[in-house]
């Protein structure tokens, strides 16, 4: 059993060593954050935490039944009714289950508490995993893409409250 937990300030230390312990697990599949990213962590968790205030995004870690952060999922860029859906689970959580349930349970987040009609995600065709996760989660193939030079497509799912 998965728990999503709206982001807070003290999730920083944990959120920080998921990042980093994955960091490369994650590069196999999507672009790196680079460097930068970990050196200004909490200010940009800061950052985050005032654009989830001011309801421009909706960011989510999922944990486990321990307690432990295994993954984390993000409705962004707000606006009209319409939002981007991004997530990412720990190479240890992979290939259970997590993120189709983590999707599946952030869809009825956005369509029921956030009153969103729409998601829209993308992801690397090199990442069939993900792709999975977004069709089991009735997400449609709308077009093609290029993230930082890498083929990709992008999904769509209709929402209802």
């Amino acid at each position: 059993m998965l728990r999503l937990e709206r982001l807070r300030d003290d999730h920083v230390p944990a959120l920080l060593a998921f990042e980093r312990e994955n960091r490369q697990y994650f590069a196999r599949s999507v672009p790196d954050r680079g460097n930068a990213y970990f050196l200004e962590f909490a200010s940009r968790h800061r950052a985050l935490l005032a654009e989830q205030d001011a309801g421009l995004c909706h960011f989510h870690v999922i944990v486990d039944d321990q307690g432990n952060l295994i993954g984390r999922i993000n409705i962004v860029d707000v606006e009209e009714g319409s939002a981007e859906l991004g997530y990412r689970i720990s190479e240890h959580a992979g290939g259970r289950g997590v993120a189709t349930a983590a999707v599946g349970e952030v869809c009825l987040l956005a369509a029921s508490a956030y009153r969103l009609t729409a998601l829209t995600a993308v992801t690397t065709l090199d990442n069939p995993a993900s792709r999975t996760v977004l069709e089991r989660n009735g997400f449609t193939l709308v077009g093609d893409i290029t993230l930082e030079g890498r083929a990709g497509v992008r999904y769509q799912r209709r929402l209802s409250v």
